[in-house]
């Protein structure tokens, strides 16, 4: 009796075919979900990295202003106050990871990042006049620019 129920516990038998089909479905529907799900996370990440790359450029801008009642779009004067960014001038895109910044008179300043994953944020801060304000957008970098800052949101990104 102890040896018919020893040999009914036992199986040697293995996994069918269908059992084996039914797993690698299972794996691959699982991964069909993630995979999209963490390159959406990983973009979103890539651009948060730029967003705060620029708040923490207008930071250092907002410094610059405070001691010399100007803004400044000299490399050297910015990597003195804020020495972790890379910084550039001018209006154009720049390379992901580094900050351009480019300047309309002394008192605006136009601020932008792109991101690993290619999108292009921008901060615009204007000291004085009608448009008074931070701005920020993700529009072209020559929405930048003093002539189109009054289209750009004041609400974030």
């Amino acid at each position: 009796m102890m040896e018919k129920i020893r040999k009914g516990l036992r199986n040697d038998e293995g996994f069918t075919l269908v059992e084996l089909m039914v797993v690698v479905l299972i794996i691959a529907i699982l991964m069909a979900i993630a995979i999209p799900t963490f390159l959406g996370a990983r973009q979103k990440a890539q651009d948060r990295a730029a967003q705060s790359n620029i708040r923490n450029a207008l930071t250092a801008e907002k410094v610059y202003y405070v001691d010399n009642e100007a803004y400044t779009d000299v490399v050297d004067d910015l990597n003195a106050i804020e020495p972790a960014l890379t910084w550039a001038q001018g209006f154009t895109a720049p390379a992901a990871g580094t900050v351009n910044v480019g300047l309309e008179g002394t008192a605006n300043v136009c601020l932008t990042a792109t991101s690993a994953s290619g999108s292009v944020f921008l901060i615009a801060d204007v000291s004085t006049g009608t448009y008074a304000g931070t701005y920020y957008g993700t529009a072209a970098v020559a929405d930048c620019k003093d002539a189109t800052v009054k289209d750009l949101s004041k609400t974030g990104w």
